[in-house]
């Protein structure tokens, strides 16, 4: 895959089984809990680094869920970008990006309220203008949650799940040349589903969760 200049990078929390009724009687060891806004989750994370220009994925790590966004940052660059989006989230990481990719431009979303509560219009505006470009990830998650059924975790582990990650991605990619080539936006595999990973029959013939 030919990758351009530009990356964006972001991450989404994949959820597990919380339930300790299996055989083992207790939840995955690898997976994690993490707070964000007011809500608790149980899982692990998906860190993926997407193309700005043609919205491809070309790096992806997972993690338990707990562990912050910023410490994957790294493997989710190519090294030759000459810009990096983000969000807020990855604020302050310049020195970060720059030692994989040094020639990158750091055009993380900065944070815009200063300590009065009063919201800065110059940071704001220029947050909105970036934001047109890392709008691009969540189309990538959407494709890779919804239309392949990846909102939840279907195996202990990260080792496993990270191989069903990488599958995904190619099935993204495979999305993203179909749509542009006017062929569908939906692809369905011989099984029927949706999950590239379905066998006829199994779970992975259940409609994706949103």
């Amino acid at each position: 895959m030919k990758v351009g200049k530009g990356t964006i990078v972001d991450a989404t929390i994949i959820g597990a089984p919380s339930s300790t009724k299996n055989a083992d009687k207790a939840r995955d060891p690898e997976m994690h809990q993490t707070k964000k806004g007011q809500q608790w989750y149980f899982g692990m994370k998906l860190h993926i680094g997407v193309d700005s220009k043609t919205g491809l994925t070309h790096s992806a790590v997972v993690t338990a869920a707990n562990v912050h966004d910023k410490h994957p940052l790294p493997d989710l660059l190519h090294g030759d970008e000459q810009r990096v989006y983000s969000d807020s989230a990855y604020s302050g990481q310049r020195e970060l990006i720059q030692s994989k990719a040094p020639k990158a431009k750091d055009l993380t979303n900065e944070r815009v309220r200063r300590r009065g509560g009063e919201v800065d219009e110059a940071k704001w505006a220029r947050n909105h203008e970036k934001s047109k470009i890392r709008a691009r990830v969540e189309h990538v998650f959407g494709v890779v949650k919804r239309l392949w059924g990846f909102s939840k975790t279907r195996y202990r582990g990260l080792a496993k799940n990270a191989t069903r990650v990488h599958g995904a991605g190619a099935g993204q990619h495979l999305h993203v040349a179909n749509a542009a080539d006017g062929t569908g936006a939906s692809m369905r595999t011989k099984t029927g589903s949706k999950d590239p990973f379905a066998r006829p029959g199994g779970p992975g013939n259940r409609s994706p969760q949103s």
